[in-house]
């Protein structure tokens, strides 16, 4: 299962989307305190989040609590940022890893992303462009991680793929 951990995120839909993205994908979702929202029940049902219930979140009150309670993230950790030496097509994603995101405004802090240097990868774009939309640049990272493992559990074929979906011998009809 991957791990996606959002240290400090500020708006709400991108966490939302996000979210939706780890329901889609079996990953479950880490949040780094301070949060720019309540992710009470309450204001997770006022926000009509259908799919929450399919996601396991879990918030911590900083990164050490995070590693504290995981000690294995810190052995298979990604971390986005747009300051990273080189693209993530260079990273080998296993399928537990984690992927460390950063708040909206400021990114990852300086401090964590030296001490993991190694482990920092960004998405390639112009100069010009500060950054892709959080929400966007976490759901090109999982599922590169997916697609490096093969996308596991999430293959099985969708309603168009079934060949008793699609008659050999379909006759078509116009109405004129």
């Amino acid at each position: 299962m991957l791990h996606i951990v959002l240290v400090e995120p500020e708006i709400p839909p991108n966490c939302g989307n996000i979210a939706r993205t780890c329901a889609a994908t079996g990953s479950s979702l880490h949040l780094v305190e301070p949060l720019g929202f309540d992710v009470s029940d309450r204001a997770v049902k006022r926000a009509g989040l259908d799919y929450w219930s399919l996601v396991e979140v879990t918030v911590y009150p900083d990164l050490p609590a995070l590693f504290a309670a995981h000690p294995e993230a810190g052995c298979d950790l990604w971390l986005a940022t747009t300051k990273a030496p080189r693209d993530y097509s260079e990273a080998r994603f296993s399928p537990d890893c984690w992927l460390f995101f950063g708040k909206e405004t400021a990114g990852l802090p300086l401090p964590f992303r030296e001490s993991h240097r190694e482990r920092c990868i960004r998405i390639p774009m112009v100069d010009a462009a500060r950054s892709l939309n959080l929400a966007n640049s976490a759901a090109v990272l999982i599922y590169e991680a997916l697609r490096q493992n093969g996308f596991p559990g999430l293959l099985e074929v969708g309603e168009m793929g079934s060949s008793a979906n699609h008659p050999t011998n379909q006759t078509i009809s116009y109405i004129v």
